[in-house]
């Protein structure tokens, strides 16, 4: 990977990010708007950019390849968890939870996508999909149960009707079977994903406008939180990566995705639970912000 390369398309993400931030400043994006945003990137372009990414002829390599992000998304999850309770057990319970959950769940969807789209093309968005897949599967069970302590209703109903994870399957059959989509529907189901990451980008954006600029920058837990989840855990992943030596995109792939900022859920799931909604605010912008020059950095550490 060549680092301006990766600078440049980090800068391109920000600027259509600053676009979102002016955009929903001027009310060009109202908050019906963001919503109805946030649905048409959760529930089609996502999952089209995951579906479409699987139209390569079969190759028992990249079906491998696949396997082993899935494996190392499922062996870093529970990792980030294990060292999730040491880290964090001084601060009061819902600034724990907030910390604990970020320290976890990174954005892989919303800027992970674009940005491995931006440097591997659909290869990359194809093996970050099995990585996204092992994050469906921790998110919706561990994640909850770190804001309440419980099982909440029927999670696995959730990570099972994800259309994410549909897409995926769906895909995956496409790739294995000799079964390929008409150019036609292709062209189309690929033309509307690609909205994926300028769309992703623009509500990161949007989503920047909630928080006051004068509350931003306070308080020392958003700054340790944004340590480990932006330099902490990647490092942790590039040594894992390492140990089992992994191909160059496998690991690639699997480490920038956990070098991402803090998931986007992690708001929304504070405020259901009881967590810290101000601090799970300030801790996605800022590390949204901070990312610009750790992901560099985190590709100069993978290329040595």
């Amino acid at each position: 990977m060549n680092n301006i390369v990766v600078i440049n398309q980090v800068l391109i993400l920000f600027l259509i990010m600053l676009i979102g931030f002016i955009a929903r400043k001027r009310e060009f994006i109202t908050a019906t708007g963001t919503q109805d945003l946030t649905r048409l990137l959760l529930y089609v372009t996502c999952p089209l950019t995951i579906f479409t990414s699987f139209q390569f002829e079969y190759s028992r390599a990249m079906l491998v390849g696949a396997g082993q992000v899935f494996a190392f998304s499922i062996t870093f999850h529970l990792i980030a968890l294990l060292i999730s309770f040491p880290l964090f057990f001084r601060y009061p319970e819902p600034v724990r939870r907030v910390l604990r959950f970020t320290t976890i769940f990174a954005n892989c969807g919303f800027m992970g996508f674009p940005l491995l789209q931006s440097i591997y093309g659909k290869s990359g968005v194809f093996y970050g999909s099995f990585y996204v897949m092992g994050f469906t599967l921790f998110v919706w069970t561990v994640g909850i149960r770190i804001f309440i302590g419980k099982q909440d209703g029927s999670p696995w109903k959730k990570v099972f009707t994800n259309p994410n994870l549909i897409a995926l399957c769906l895909g995956l059959g496409t790739f294995v079977l000799p079964v390929k989509l008409p150019l036609p529907i292709y062209s189309a189901l690929e033309i509307v994903g690609a909205m994926n990451t300028p769309l992703s980008m623009l509500l990161v954006g949007v989503t920047l406008t909630e928080v006051k600029l004068r509350e931003l920058f306070t308080g020392l837990a958003v700054y340790y939180g944004s340590f480990v989840r932006l330099l902490l855990v990647p490092f942790i992943a590039l040594l894992i990566t390492n140990l089992f030596s992994l191909p160059p995109i496998v690991q690639g792939v699997s480490v920038l995705l956990t070098a991402t900022p803090a998931a986007a859920l992690t708001t929304a799931f504070a405020a259901k639970y009881n967590g810290d909604t101000h601090l799970s605010s300030r801790l996605v912008l800022l590390s949204t912000i901070f990312s610009i020059i750790t992901l560099p950095f985190i590709v100069f550490l993978l290329n040595r």
